[in-house]
């Protein structure tokens, strides 16, 4: 099909992962929940029970507007560096690829930290005794308020492990859909269709879910964290390490089950943007 040969415009994955996330961030919201809880723990249940006891069905979307902001400024970033970069580069070169997401990743993760604290924030007051809730009225708000009350560099704090985050995000998300995809379009079994951007998009989300639970289990506690509770990463992964290895996947299967769907829906929507509006390359003829 001529419409195959068609590549994203650069703000295409921001949109698709925007509109991703309005389906989406209950599944974060939860995941925040259980990364930043202390002892006693609770179970899955008991946090969705509480996140509703809270604030009933609405209390599953807050934060959404730091969260849609988010999207908007850390994946456009990423996705607009990464896809308009990798029409220079040569896919079979692999230290070219993981320079283009590294690079792609890097600059999305530092666009979209102000953003990400202020959604970790908003959607684990819920959790905090009354006394100690921030009480954001929406991503503004937020935004304007940590500047006011604790300094406009209290807005990159956790920046450093947000930034990783985004780098390994990248490589393991869209590095490998593209050559999951590439590989599967060589043989004779799939096309250019929904069915090979699922399967691909599925293996994609799982890998960048492994690749950064991890960064994301640190970057939310130093996000969440009272000043000068943590002095860095270190301190951080320390605290952590104190349950043993498995703390540092606490709340995988949520933040997969949250990762998975949105990237599924990110690249379907996306590839559909692409096959309908996107434009053809100088070498080929519309």
């Amino acid at each position: 099909m001529e419409n195959e040969k068609r590549i994203n415009r650069w703000y295409f994955g921001g949109i698709s992962s925007a509109t991703a996330v309005s389906v989406t961030h209950p599944l974060d919201l939860i995941k925040v929940h259980l990364q930043t809880q202390q002892l006693p723990r609770k179970t899955l249940v008991e946090t969705i029970g509480h996140i509703y006891a809270a604030g009933g069905l609405k209390g599953f979307y807050r934060g959404m507007s730091a969260s849609l902001l988010r999207q908007l400024t850390y994946t456009t970033t990423r996705f607009g560096i990464y896809e308009s970069g990798k029409q220079y580069i040569d896919f079979r070169n692999i230290g070219q690829t993981l320079a283009l997401a590294t690079t792609a990743g890097f600059c999305g993760g530092v666009v979209g930290v102000p953003t990400d604290m202020v959604n970790v924030r908003m959607q684990n007051d819920s959790k905090l005794p009354k006394e100690k809730q921030r009480g954001y009225k929406h991503v503004f708000d937020g935004l304007y308020r940590v500047t006011k009350e604790e300094g406009v560099q209290a807005l990159f704090r956790g920046g450093s492990a947000a930034v990783l985050r985004g780098v390994m995000m990248t490589i393991g998300q869209n590095a490998v859909y593209d050559y999951l995809k590439c590989f599967l379009l060589k043989t004779k079994y799939f096309k250019d269709n929904s069915l090979t951007h699922f399967l691909t998009s599925l293996i994609s989300g799982g890998v960048g879910t492994l690749c950064t639970q991890p960064l994301d289990v640190m970057k939310t506690r130093l996000m969440n964290a009272k000043p000068g509770q943590y002095s860095g990463l270190l301190a951080v992964a320390k605290d952590i390490s104190s349950v043993g290895p498995i703390g540092f996947f606490k709340g995988f299967i949520p933040a997969f089950a949250r990762i998975g769907p949105h990237t599924i829906l990110t690249f379907l929507l996306m590839e559909q943007l692409r096959l309908h509006f996107g434009y053809f390359p100088p070498t080929a003829s519309a």
